[in-house]
């Protein structure tokens, strides 16, 4: 340890990568969760390094976009061995739920080819419901933590009716700029507390590279018009969602819904249906994209999916660690980003309806039990696998009895 901070030593990779693949196997209940069990496992237990610096890599990975929980773990990994833990710790943390999500893929695929659908439908149909009741505590959770006032509130608002009058990705960013612009005007009393040192790790001119293939990659949206389901397209489809997403996993369902659904690449009942299982599992949201590109394409297109939802959100996190503490000194940058993470509550909310609510709920009897689920999780605290299991029975039930 030097001023509190680790060494990163060549050959600790392996640790890494297991301490990560065991978070990956235990760690439920969303990026919030992952970052406690972090601290607990690696700063409290392991003093990879103090609570300083860990506050500040939190505070950091939600100001970026992309997956937070994996930020931090890459970032974790990255001062306890260099850049091979960073890597180390994605792949951990990562493989557990992505290959869940890809057996999924297939069991849900192999059911229908057997004409299985008499089963598989009402449980289709229960992980729809699963992700109203998920989504929808999301939802209340981040508007009590990043729209604590009027006019945060306000923001929220404002960025839901933007995004609603402005269809796909193009109302997806009006909405992100209108929340930014907002802040500065709103949010000017947003503060950061004064974390430690922050172990970086990377060069001022590794980042520049970072940035220059983050924006290079963009480009290939070009490559990819016209040719929907090609492989180009998939990675080209969950770049550009990776990229884009801000505020946590929940927030890439528009995202990934406007650019697969309408597109023909991934029918809606089974993006729903994959989003709710995706409830239930541990490990990040994100890999949700290893089902949805086994979807499209099979094997192949699930892992490209998998590393072209993450890798945008690892290239601008690299970019800027080393530019970090200086922005973050600065007034007006904080209160932009206040008014971006007010206006992500707003987009998540118009989410909840519009496909959610409106591609799940087709009952009185599926109302109840998503209110019936949403209680338990609030008020009973049922994690969020019993939550799954428990909707996905009543779907199961309400079938057979109708």
């Amino acid at each position: 340890m030097v001023n509190g901070r680790p060494i990163p030593v060549p050959g600790r990779c392996r640790e890494v990568f297991g301490q990560f693949l065991r978070l990956g196997c235990t760690s439920f209940g969303g990026p919030v969760a992952h970052i406690g069990y972090f601290r607990e496992r690696l700063v409290v237990r392991g003093q990879w390094m103090d609570d300083a610096a860990f506050a500040e890599v939190v505070a950091l990975c939600q100001f970026l976009p992309g997956p937070a929980s994996s930020q931090v773990a890459f970032v974790l990994g990255l001062a306890r061995a260099g850049p091979g833990g960073g890597v180390a710790a994605w792949l951990g943390f990562t493989l557990p739920s992505a290959l869940l999500m890809l057996a999924l893929s297939w069991l849900f695929g192999a059911g229908a080819a057997r004409g299985g659908d008499g089963l598989l439908q009402p449980i289709i149909h229960g992980l729809k419901l699963a992700a109203v009741v998920i989504v929808c505590q999301a939802v209340i959770g981040m508007a009590r933590a990043l729209g604590p006032d009027i006019g945060r509130a306000a923001i929220a608002a404002g960025a839901a009716l933007v995004a609603g009058m402005v269809a796909g990705t193009p109302g997806q960013l009006a909405a992100m700029l209108f929340g930014a612009a907002a802040g500065l005007l709103l949010c000017r009393d947003a503060l950061l507390s004064d974390a430690g040192a922050l172990p970086v790790g990377l060069s001022r001119r590794a980042a520049t590279g970072c940035a220059i293939l983050f924006a290079a990659l963009l480009l290939l949206a070009l490559l990819a018009l016209g040719k929907p389901g090609s492989l180009l397209a998939i990675f080209d489809s969950f770049y550009r969602s990776g990229a884009l997403v801000f505020g946590g996993g929940h927030v890439i369902l528009p995202l990934l819904h406007d650019a697969l659904v309408p597109s023909g690449m991934v029918a809606e009942s089974r993006f729903l249906a994959g989003y709710g299982a995706a409830q239930a599992l541990p490990g990040p949201l994100f890999a949700i994209a290893a089902y949805l590109g086994s979807d499209i394409a099979g094997l192949s297109g699930g892992l490209l999916a998998l590393l072209a939802i993450s890798l945008p959100g690892l290239l601008i996190l690299c970019a800027v660690l080393p530019f970090w503490i200086g922005l973050r000194r600065n007034a007006l940058a904080r209160a932009g980003v206040a008014g971006a993470s007010a206006a992500v509550v707003g987009l998540l909310a118009l989410a909840l309806y519009d496909p959610l609510w409106t591609g799940s709920v087709a009952s009185w009897r599926d109302a109840i039990i998503v209110a019936a689920g949403l209680a338990a999780l609030l008020r009973w605290r049922v994690p969020p696998l019993g939550i799954v299991g428990g909707v996905v029975a009543a779907s199961l039930g309400v079938s057979v009895l109708a």
